[in-house]
Order: structure tokens, then sequence, then C-alpha cells
């Protein structure tokens, strides 16, 4: 498969690619295999509300435990 891409992305590519020290063609890649061969259990908000929620929510990727995030956790 070819794609061919504008010069406005082409030039958004080629600058986070540098940016991130990988090739253009794989940050492309990349990119394209988190949009489509995303896990299917994403959640699917229902309504309005909670498509609002989560475009607002980011993925930390870790969460942090109870002990971490109490008083005396903090001060550590």
């Amino acid at each position: 498969m070819v794609i061919t891409v504008g010069p406005d992305l082409e030039a958004a590519l080629n600058d986070l690619a540098r940016q991130q020290g990988v090739a253009p063609e794989t940050l492309a890649v990349n990119a394209l295999r988190e949009r489509f061969l995303a896990p299917a259990l994403r959640l699917q908000p229902r309504d309005e509300w909670e498509r609002g929620l989560l475009a607002a929510a980011s993925d930390c990727g870790v969460s942090l435990s109870n002990e971490a995030v109490s008083s005396e956790g903090l001060y550590e």
C-alpha cells in the first residue's frame, strides 16, 4: 500500500519524527496502528456527557497506590 500525504502533513511528520528520533514512516505506521488496531475493549461513550468526560481525561499509564497519595506518602 502506498499513501501519499500533502506537504503540510509531510512537514508535520518530519518534524515530529526528528524530535522523537525515528523515521517519518515509522511514526506514521505507529500512528495508524494505534488508531486502527487499538484494543477492542476501548470504552465507547454512550452520550454527550460521557464523550466530554473522556475527551477531558488523559491516560497517565499508571495508577498510584493509596499509600502514595496519602498525606504521609506525599511528603516522602
